[in-house]
């Protein structure tokens, strides 16, 4: 009965077109309503609802995501994010499909830098969509290769979807980090082999090879951007700061490369970048401040237990309960945004997950990217709107676009499901 209220002013509170913020409220205020009308409560007390709305914010880890978010606004506004696509066309662009691998090693490097989904699809966008329709390539296609690059981004750290993970579920943010490169680049790996393979029927002349000389000088110019993931991992991994202190040194960082070296980053824009920033910023608080409410009165409610008791057939297999988990969140996630679906179903999960011997740092690097993939699935895919707006296409174009790219990715999910090890592995070895 407990699991029917939580579902029913949810999913009743979105359906009306409320917020998801504000849905995620509303869930709280009934689910306490209904444990103190059956006696799980002593009483209704909204004093505590608005303590665990502060409580939510009040997290030292969660100050990464606005730097980090500042971060990847100075990176575009400073010629850092256009640096790396130069970069990649220096190396790879002359080969036959060569702007599709341009936009492939661009968005691997470019998530290593600001750890956001929508910022890096924009860029990239912004930045391919019209050389790509100008070489002669299907609009469509590269749309949806630039949107399946774009999801990357919450992969391959920094990730400002792993911080939040790592807050909701008490998983340690640094491990995160440094389980999600392999998973990261696999996913690169993935879709540069699918656009390989769609690219051989491409009648389209690659751009000129570029010289020896002009390669290593624009390796150059970008070296400085290239140095910032470095910068933020090696801190990282040998403890000369946290994941919230890397996150300054990332805002400090690109301000200083793109005011006082490139040169790009002017004065007069600062102000609209600390704006845009901050209102991202807002809009991911309000909704961690509103989960941590629904989040402790699952708890309470003991709707996990519940969940578990569903789950328990797969529980013997480990396998078998990552595999069903994961096609819950796939299902979830083609109606909910990235944000939400990580906040709502991880107190829901995280139980699952401990009480099966599942490694926490594991299921998440594939719950993170389980989630990615849902930002290029309609109707609500983010990241596939994004491009939808640049490229000027319909979201069902779009869509048959992301199609191989998208099952592409998906097979990268499984095939971390059916292995492990490809994750735990490369962890245990970085953080010796």
């Amino acid at each position: 009965m407990t699991v029917g209220v939580f579902l029913f002013s949810l999913l009743g509170a979105m359906a009306i077109g409320m917020p998801i913020a504000y849905a995620l409220l509303v869930c709280g205020l009934a689910l306490m309503g209904f444990m103190a009308a059956t006696g799980a409560l002593a009483a209704f007390d909204s004093q505590i609802l608005a303590q665990r709305f502060v409580d939510g914010a009040d997290n030292f880890p969660l100050l990464a995501v606005p730097f980090f978010l500042l971060a990847g606004e100075f990176m575009n506004a400073g010629g850092l994010s256009r640096r790396i696509v130069n970069l990649a066309m220096a190396w790879v662009g002359h080969f036959r499909g060569g702007l599709g691998y341009v936009a492939v090693l661009a968005a691997v490097i470019m998530a290593s830098l600001s750890g956001s989904a929508v910022a890096d699809t924009a860029a990239l966008s912004a930045l391919l969509i019209p050389m790509m329709k100008q070489a002669g390539y299907q609009v469509n296609r590269s749309a949806g290769l630039i949107a399946s690059g774009g999801i990357i981004a919450p992969v391959i750290p920094p990730s400002i979807g792993m911080i939040i993970f790592g807050v909701a579920g008490n998983v340690s943010i640094t491990k995160l980090f440094l389980a999600g490169i392999v998973p990261g680049i696999l996913m690169g790996v993935a879709i540069g082999l699918t656009w390989w393979w769609l690219a051989r029927r491409e009648n389209v002349q690659p751009a000129p090879r570029v010289g020896l000389g002009e390669r290593l000088k624009v390796t150059a110019q970008g070296s400085l951007a290239l140095a910032l993931p470095v910068l933020i991992l090696g801190g990282m991994k040998f403890g000369v700061f946290t994941p919230t202190e890397a996150a300054v040194v990332a805002a400090v960082y690109s301000f200083a490369v793109g005011m006082f070296v490139y040169r790009e980053l002017k004065p007069s824009a600062l102000y609209g970048l600390v704006l845009s920033a901050g209102k991202t910023t807002a809009v991911v608080m309000f909704l961690v401040a509103a989960a941590m409410v629904s989040a402790w009165l699952i708890t309470v409610a003991n709707i996990p237990t519940e969940v578990a008791k569903l789950l328990e057939p797969f529980m013997d297999n480990r396998i078998l309960l990552m595999a069903v988990m994961m096609v819950i969140v796939i299902a979830v996630g083609t109606a909910l945004d990235f944000t939400p679906t990580v906040l709502i179903l991880t107190p829901v999960l995280m139980p699952v997950v401990k009480q099966a011997g599942i490694d926490p740092v594991y299921f998440g690097v594939l719950f993170i990217m389980n989630n990615a993939i849902g930002l290029i699935t309609p109707p609500v895919g983010t990241v596939l709107n994004v491009v939808c707006g640049v490229a000027r296409i319909t979201l069902d174009d779009a869509f048959k676009g992301v199609m191989p790219f998208f099952l592409a990715q998906l097979a990268v999910l499984f095939a971390l499901v059916l292995f492990p090890d490809l994750v735990l592995v490369p962890l245990k070895w970085l953080m010796q």
